[in-house]
């Protein structure tokens, strides 16, 4: 298990429960990794953020956003992440 602080949903509180519920709605109810990791810390989090939609969401991207997902989810596998 990688020891990394990530953000516990149920326990979230104030302003990064606000911004769990944006970013759940924003993508489809789920909460990509980066941002469980990011919104530990607010100071990093919104260029961390920020930069993860550059790089894996804008439309000049190669791939398209669904072979990006597949991309991530192998990797993820391959790692040992969560399911």
């Amino acid at each position: 298990m990688a020891r990394i602080k990530t953000l516990s949903p149920e326990s979230t509180r104030g302003i990064r429960r606000f911004l769990l519920t944006l970013f759940k709605k924003q993508y489809g109810g789920f909460l990509p990794g980066i941002f469980r990791i990011a919104l530990v810390d607010l100071k990093i989090g919104f260029p961390t953020g920020n930069l993860y939609k550059y790089l894996h969401l804008r439309k000049k991207s190669p791939l398209t956003r669904v072979q990006r997902e597949m991309v991530a989810t192998v990797v993820n596998g391959l790692i040992g992440g969560a399911p």
